[in-house]
């Protein structure tokens, strides 16, 4: 131990840096050391003055829990009502989808209801106003047809920008057909084939002069189509009560809307 200590005395002498030139640098700087010392200073404070000025509601906003992930034990009057709604409809649509399949009660006949459901298509109504705006050779004719060209195109659009916000579905996974595609009826709400009717029917029920039993027939024509979609599982019962509404508001936007016999020529020559 004691030839030690005269060894580690003679390192300290030898070492360099030990001189009084040198002693300096063996010495942290106080400046840096007290610049970092006041900087973790300073962002303590400033984080703790952060933390005294947030809201006391942002702390609880920020501690609850996000919207997906609670339970609403207290749903509103409207919803259960709306929701309660949604479900008779649904049931009362699915019973009533008799013809929806050939496995169903009436799916014998629903080749029949088919065909009932054609005559309410656009197509066809379209092809035979022009058909017969062709052959017309009077004045009040034409403007008639015109108008009623003008309903058919009106509906056509009308229904399908409908059914694209919509986007509901019908209560049975049916493909649309063909005609369908053509005239872009391929969601359920709201039923174009019954706003079609009915504005058709109201529309020949105001400008055409007809007998009582044709005017019963005319209305009970209509009400079949519209039923028929229901029937082959296409539409649900509001799809289709929601169509006629629609189809009387047409009928009366065509009625402020509705093109002079001038007009109508105009037109006519043009194409």
């Amino acid at each position: 131990m004691p030839s030690s200590q005269p060894r580690s005395r003679a390192r300290d002498r030898n070492n360099v840096l030990n001189r009084a030139e040198f002693l300096s640098l063996n010495q942290p700087l106080k400046g840096n050391q007290e610049s970092r010392s006041s900087g973790r200073k300073q962002s303590g404070q400033a984080g703790a003055a952060g933390a005294q000025n947030t809201n006391p509601k942002e702390r609880r906003q920020s501690q609850q829990l996000p919207e997906e992930d609670c339970m609403q034990l207290n749903p509103s009057f409207k919803g259960i009502a709306f929701n309660s709604l949604l479900a008779i409809d649904i049931c009362m649509s699915k019973r009533l989808g008799v013809c929806a399949n050939r496995a169903s009660s009436w799916g014998g006949a629903r080749s029949m209801i088919n065909l009932l459901g054609i005559t309410g298509h656009g197509i066809p109504w379209i092809a035979g106003t022009l058909i017969c705006l062709v052959k017309s050779s009077t004045l009040a004719g034409q403007e008639v047809l015109m108008n009623l060209l003008l309903a058919l195109l009106l509906d056509i659009m009308i229904v399908a920008g409908l059914q694209k916000l919509a986007k509901r579905k019908g209560p049975y996974d049916i493909n649309p057909g063909l005609l369908d595609y053509l005239t872009m009826d391929t969601y359920a709400f709201p039923a174009g084939h019954a706003s079609r009717v009915a504005m058709l029917s109201k529309f020949f029920l105001n400008h055409l002069v007809l007998a009582i039993p044709l005017r019963i027939l005319l209305v009970l024509w209509a009400l079949c189509v519209g039923f028929s979609r229901v029937m082959i599982g296409r539409h649900h019962i509001t799809d289709v009560l929601s169509g006629f509404v629609f189809g009387y508001l047409q009928f009366r936007l065509v009625e402020l809307i509705w093109m002079s016999s001038n007009t109508c020529q105009m037109l006519i020559s043009i194409w």
